[in-house]
């Protein structure tokens, strides 16, 4: 038998594969065909994920992640993946501090303290960071460069800044109102179907400023839409805090970024060309799930063997505590 976990951070959704405890390795088109049909809101399994997080192991790093989308895309990188990652490497090897490959770049990680009782807590570092069009891509902008500007070809009023954190994004400071409102997914579709100005798609994220560090996220993913939370979405958002509302935000001070999922804490670190951010917040499993490793090569998952863990519950204990349940609420 094979086993699957089911994952999250801030409930941003994800099965967890281990690799190296199979038999035989899934191969990558295996891998695709197994996240969709695992992934799907409606026929997969306990209600679909945002996607699958694949652990193999890596040369000077304790393992490999990789990131298939719930469409079957591969992302670049995933905060909230990643921290689930973290945990599940950190609890397999002993160690609370190391290193994990990721597609671009080898990240640091740390076992931080629990959230809550039964809400683990994991730091994971995301970069490169970089604003170069060439990055992200985008183009037919008019600017080699997207930050705090009115882009007229998107929005006419919205101040944008774009930044791949390696995943791209796009991101604007908006009342709370419009945070809940139509725009993002209208803008979020319109850039993640064939366009002109964001080829290769693009996440979008609207933030409302709360309060000095402190803010609330909601991001369009590309290859997933609307999620509970992005982890990378979060990280590029507080970059783009300290960049443009430096009377609310600093370097190397912790900032707090509500969403619909829960709370995530970053810090931005870094200057010019060489900024990185640490992204801290849980790292929850909430399932095992013991499936015949035939089984998986082939796409299937019926007759696997599911076990709750419980800290879905402590996760929502600790989530009730929160402010600005009122903005989740109205999303």
């Amino acid at each position: 038998m094979a086993e699957l976990r089911r994952v999250h951070g801030s409930e941003n959704t994800f099965f967890l594969l281990d690799q190296t405890t199979l038999e035989h390795q899934l191969s990558r088109a295996e891998l695709v065909t197994l996240t969709k049909r695992l992934s799907s809101r409606e026929t997969g399994l306990l209600g679909g994920a945002d996607g699958m997080l694949i652990v193999d192991d890596a040369a000077g790093a304790v393992g490999r992640m990789t990131v298939i989308n719930a469409d079957g895309s591969l992302a670049k990188m995933c905060g909230n993946g990643l921290r689930t990652v973290a945990r599940y490497l950190s609890e397999k090897t002993g160690q609370q501090q190391f290193t994990v490959q990721t597609e671009e770049a080898a990240l640091r990680v740390r076992h931080v303290a629990d959230f809550a009782a039964g809400v683990p807590g994991f730091s994971v570092e995301i970069s490169p960071v970089s604003f170069a069009s060439s990055a992200l891509p985008f183009a037919a902008l008019g600017t080699d460069k997207i930050v705090d500007q009115v882009l007229p070809a998107l929005d006419p009023a919205l101040r944008f800044t774009a930044v791949a954190v390696p995943n791209p994004h796009l991101i604007a400071f908006v009342s709370e109102a419009e945070l809940n409102g139509e725009k993002i997914g209208a803008l979020g579709k319109k850039l993640n179907a064939p366009n002109p100005y964001f080829p290769e798609g693009v996440n979008v994220t609207f933030a409302a400023i709360e309060g000095a560090h402190t803010l609330f996220a909601r991001t369009y993913e590309r290859g997933v839409g609307f999620t509970n939370a992005c982890g990378t979405g979060m990280a590029a958002t507080s970059l783009a805090f300290v960049l443009t509302h430096p009377e609310a935000a600093a370097l190397d001070q912790l900032n707090t970024v509500y969403n619909p999922g829960g709370v995530v804490q970053t810090n931005v670190h870094g200057s010019g060309a060489d900024y990185w951010i640490e992204l801290i917040g849980n790292a929850t499993t909430t399932h095992l799930i013991d499936v015949p490793e035939t089984a998986l090569h082939q796409g299937r998952f019926g007759g696997a063997q599911i076990a709750e863990t419980g800290e879905e519950a402590a996760y929502q204990r600790f989530v009730a505590t929160l402010p600005y349940r009122d903005v989740i609420a109205a999303i």
